[in-house]
């Protein structure tokens, strides 16, 4: 039997989209409905706050969505989309219960937790693979290299790589449009230090934003534009989206490009473009049963993964981190925080032993 929580009965969240489906419409609503941080009380609604990364939120969303049916009448956990460091800003605030991140929290925000009192576990939920996209009207662009996105997205580019031939001289003497992750988004950070070799180290003359829905609109609707998302907001655009394949020129990560699919990220094949996802929890939200029923349901619930675009971990990554969770292992296991560059299951299960 499903536990019992005091009920709400105006949720927070209106699905007007089949399950899963219309992401932009849901992120849409989970912007809109926000909300501040409050625990459970006797008679008082139950409310779990999440924010952060636009790449977990599909997961998150589901999750809740799974919550909420589960617990009918009880008000549906709120998903917010600020990115993985502006999540990290409410987190170390004390204003959320829960935190969605697209690389391991950063030194920085590390001390900003610590000096806010903010005690957390870190769990890694799901692999992921960043995208790079054109408009289906795009006849050109048929694969991209690592070494060619540093030279388009680098510092140095802005305002000098404007136009197609001068990224690979066979493409033509057009404009090119760029659109990325706004510079609070994880998918920025490792982005930019996969292939420019720096976090955070980026040309600043694109259209960005913490949404991805929004890199989907720019893209589907520009003949002349690229842009890179998680490979979730792909599958669920395939029709307005072409995905340019990529080489990153090392031998055992196959032969030539490679598109980013549920295989290629899941075997390590597609690199240096692939990366876990995290969920950080407050210790403090951790002690309430529906935070422990919620962030249970990551672990248990692998085909939601699925459903939203993402790859399942390994059913012992899931084990070492049910277990992490029931022991309330405190802090990061990555020393060095930021974007984990190349970082395969193999290895992340390693890490988190």
């Amino acid at each position: 039997m499903a536990a019992k929580f005091p009920s709400d009965t105006v949720p927070c969240m209106v699905q007007i989209c089949c399950r899963y489906v219309c992401v932009t419409a849901l992120g849409v609503l989970a912007m809109a409905c926000g909300g501040n941080n409050q625990t459970s009380q006797e008679g008082a609604p139950v409310l779990i706050t999440v924010d952060g990364s636009s790449t977990v939120f599909p997961i998150a969303e589901a999750v809740a969505e799974e919550f909420g049916i589960a617990h009918p009448g009880t008000r549906t956990p709120t998903v917010g989309i600020s990115g993985t460091g502006g999540g990290f800003q409410k987190f170390c605030r004390g204003e959320t219960d829960i935190s969605n991140a697209s690389r391991p929290i950063r030194a920085t925000e590390i001390e900003a937790c610590s000096e806010a009192g903010i005690e957390y576990v870190e769990l890694p939920v799901a692999y992921d693979g960043i995208a790079i996209v054109v408009n289906p009207e795009n006849t050109w662009a048929t694969s991209i290299t690592v070494e060619e996105l540093g030279v388009l997205w680098a510092p140095e580019a802005q305002g000098r790589v404007t136009r197609w031939n001068q990224v690979r001289a066979s493409w033509p003497d057009r404009d090119i449009r760029l659109f990325g992750a706004g510079v609070d988004s994880g998918t920025y950070d490792y982005f930019t230090e996969a292939t420019v070799g720096q976090e955070g180290a980026s040309r600043g003359d694109f259209t960005s934003s913490e949404d991805d829905n929004v890199i989907v609109q720019g893209v589907s609707s520009d003949e002349l534009a690229l842009g890179f998302l998680p490979l979730a907001y792909l599958e669920a655009n395939r029709e307005r989206l072409a995905v340019v394949p990529v080489e990153d020129g090392d031998p055992n990560n196959g032969d030539g490009p490679i598109f980013p699919t549920f295989e290629t990220v899941r075997n390590g094949t597609y690199q240096p473009l692939s990366r876990p996802l995290f969920v950080y929890v407050s210790v403090t939200a951790a002690e309430r049963p529906e935070v422990q029923e919620f962030v249970e349901m990551f672990f248990s619930r692998n085909d939601l993964i699925n459903e939203v675009g993402y790859i399942e971990l390994t059913p012992q990554i899931y084990e070492l981190a049910r277990g992490h969770f029931a022991a309330r292992k405190v802090g990061s296991a990555f020393a060095d925080g930021g974007s984990q560059v190349g970082m395969t299951l193999e290895a992340l299960l390693a890490q988190e032993r």
